[in-house]
């Protein structure tokens, strides 16, 4: 197949589904099909390169930042891509559309679809459906809705990587289109576990729904005898630095690090201990990478994080500083838990989030609407 793949975030730009639509375009490569993706300019990233034996296509637009993207800025990714393919369809045909995130994406594949008859599948990651990212979209998804139905109701297929995002979507859009699960692989030789040091590791995107000032907060009133590292950068990075300083445990920022680095996978690995109690998470990368690096893994109870980890990780209700707190001093004190729990996550990677098995589920749907 000849698949045309939409994604206004591709490696370098976004958060944890751009690496994820990354993989999913190079198993396509590697299971004999040609990919093609369109997707967002960034100052000097290069407008046309092939990367893994994908092609990538960047079109021109408005965006500050690598790690996160405002709605107006996903708006020009919208007029910049369809004027784009208005030339490119002329020169270029496909067989079939993979679309990741329903909005904006999805405007782009259902325009492509109007003018070319190619049909489009989507795949949400999170921020596109309403109620999961309410902290940043609230708002926004008062007005979006409707052009989220209709953007759905055209698909030939609508896939999340967690039963909790179908549960939302088909819980949040009217009237209910449904919503199928295929999960999110992961490449299990780039984090593998190595000798642990005495450090609790927390990522992500500086975001208040990602609970950052509990964690600080559970390990501020004694020093535990572990150093807390936090990578990422974003909008409470100084109000989070200023809660740290009256830590009594030591509390180091990295600010953000490419996950693809030395830096974060030498750190990754030898933390003995990964924290990440949000209050909302589709399909965790972060989470997939502590687990592939052996870590002990503390999540939230709620949304896809129980499902990412199952029985390899202790899970807990986000925004409870005191439970998290008990639950890293009994922990930091049980060396053979912390082994057992990494050595479980490590095994739940190789068995279920095996990429060979899951991309055979999406080359199926796709070569049934071509």
């Amino acid at each position: 197949m000849n698949i045309l793949f939409l994604n206004y975030e591709f490696p370098p730009l976004g958060g944890g589904a751009s690496p994820i639509s990354f993989e999913i375009a190079e198993r396509y490569v590697q299971l004999g099909h040609q990919v093609s993706v369109v997707t967002m300019g960034f100052k000097d990233l290069p407008d046309v390169e092939v990367v893994s034996g994908i092609k990538v296509f960047r079109v021109p637009c408005i965006r500050a930042k690598k790690e996160i993207c405002h709605p107006h800025e996903m708006l020009t990714f919208v007029f910049s891509a369809i004027r784009f393919l208005r030339r490119h369809l002329q020169q270029y045909n496909y067989d079939v559309c993979h679309t990741h995130f329903a909005i904006p994406t999805g405007l782009v594949a259902q325009w492509v679809k109007k003018q070319y008859s190619i049909n489009y599948i989507i795949t949400s990651h999170g921020s596109d459906i309403p109620g999961y990212n309410n902290d940043r979209f609230l708002f926004l998804h008062h007005f979006t809705k409707p052009i989220l139905n209709y953007v759905l109701k055209n698909s030939s297929g609508n896939f999340s990587g967690s039963q909790y995002l179908a549960n939302l979507a088909n819980t949040n859009v009217q009237p209910p289109i449904p919503y199928q699960v295929i999960r999110e692989g992961f490449k299990s030789h780039l984090f593998e576990p190595r000798e642990k040091q005495k450090i609790i590791l927390s990522t992500g995107r500086l975001l208040r729904r990602k609970g950052f000032q509990y964690l600080i907060k559970a390990v501020s009133g004694q020093d535990i005898g572990y150093e807390v590292h936090i990578c990422g950068d974003g909008p409470m990075m100084e109000e989070l630095k200023a809660l740290a300083q009256n830590s009594k445990t030591k509390i180091v920022f990295h600010g953000w690090i490419s996950n693809k680095g030395e830096k974060y996978k030498e750190l990754l690995e030898s933390a003995a201990i990964y924290s990440l109690v949000s209050a909302k998470e589709n399909a965790s990368k972060s989470l997939l990478e502590a687990m592939s690096a052996g870590c002990a893994v503390i999540t939230s109870n709620i949304a896809g994080c129980p499902e990412s980890v199952g029985d390899a990780g202790i899970t807990l209700p986000p925004e409870d500083e005191d439970i998290l707190r008990k639950t890293l001093y009994n922990l930091v004190v049980n060396e053979h838990k912390i082994e057992e729990l990494g050595q479980k996550a490590r095994q739940r990677i190789l068995e279920v989030y095996n990429w060979d098995t899951l991309i055979k589920q999406y080359e199926k749907v796709l070569m049934d609407i071509q």
